[in-house]
């Protein structure tokens, strides 16, 4: 893009693109995805949903589960 005019940065798909592009060639692309990640706070309770998830399940049963697939 060669001009940076108001009515350019109004559009939420072109800002978007740039600012992803900007990140990418300062960052590389592992760094923009950090940086992303920084503003999404994600839902729910993390903690207690893996606990109930994992609720009963053993190491033993990771490990095998593990030595399976491999």
């Amino acid at each position: 893009m060669n001009s940076n005019t108001a009515a350019e940065f109004r559009n939420p798909t072109l800002i978007r693109k740039l600012g992803i592009e900007a990140l990418t060639k300062e960052l590389g692309p592992v760094g923009m995805a950090y940086f992303i990640r920084q503003f999404d706070n994600g839902e729910g309770d993390y903690t207690a949903e893996r606990d109930e998830h994992l609720k009963g399940f053993t190491m033993e049963e990771a490990r095998d589960k593990l030595l399976r697939k491999g």
